[in-house]
């Protein structure tokens, strides 16, 4: 029985990294895809100086990326909390995580109501401007994969699932989720330096 025991836990941990490595191959693509979308945008305005953004970015980015920060530090909390066995710590800090991360993406919804009073919108004819949409909008689906998986995580909490899992999720979780923090602040800083 112990043999059958021994050879499940090394099945899991083999099918643990094979999950790990895929996230891995996400993250990748994702970034390339972003580098490509950046690389447009550069070339894009490169061949007419009338091409830049001409407008003010809202100040509501500022704030969603104080929001981020915040939430990466509270995700890594939790992922310290799950090492240290402190349960109720870790699903306090999933829930301040999850709570910021859609509020993250209000705050988004907001700048876009600002840009669109501005006179930005998606469609119009300075196409870099609709630049801001896609940066933002195809990063707002990272972060919403993201609290899907900050669910999840904090569903296994709930039901006390084996450690293993609990810490396997967290960290795949937390790879995932601070690498959205980080492509924010790219995208952000990038946005600031071609306003």
């Amino acid at each position: 029985m112990k043999k059958n025991t021994n050879l499940t836990e090394v099945e899991d941990k083999q099918n643990l990294k094979a999950k790990k490595f895929l996230v891995w191959l996400f993250i990748i693509s994702s970034f390339m895809i972003f580098a490509g979308l950046t690389s447009g945008y550069i070339v894009y305005t490169a061949g007419s100086p009338d091409r830049g953004l001409k407008t003010i970015l809202p100040q509501a980015f500022k704030y969603s990326t104080v929001i981020i920060i915040l939430s990466s530090i509270t995700m890594h909390l939790a992922y310290k909390a799950a090492k240290r066995l402190r349960f109720n710590q870790q699903m306090m800090y999933l829930a301040a995580t999850i709570v910021l991360g859609i509020l993250f993406m209000v705050v988004q919804f907001y700048a876009w109501q600002v840009l669109t009073r501005q006179g930005v919108y998606f469609v119009n004819y300075n196409a870099s401007q609709s630049f801001i949409y896609v940066f933002t909008g195809f990063h707002m689906l990272h972060i919403f994969a993201g609290i899907l998986m900050l669910v999840n995580s904090l569903t296994g909490a709930l039901k006390r699932i084996p450690q293993v899992r609990n810490l396997f999720r967290l960290e795949v979780t937390s790879i995932f989720w601070h690498f959205i923090d980080i492509l924010w602040i790219y995208l952000y800083v990038f946005l600031l330096l071609n306003q």
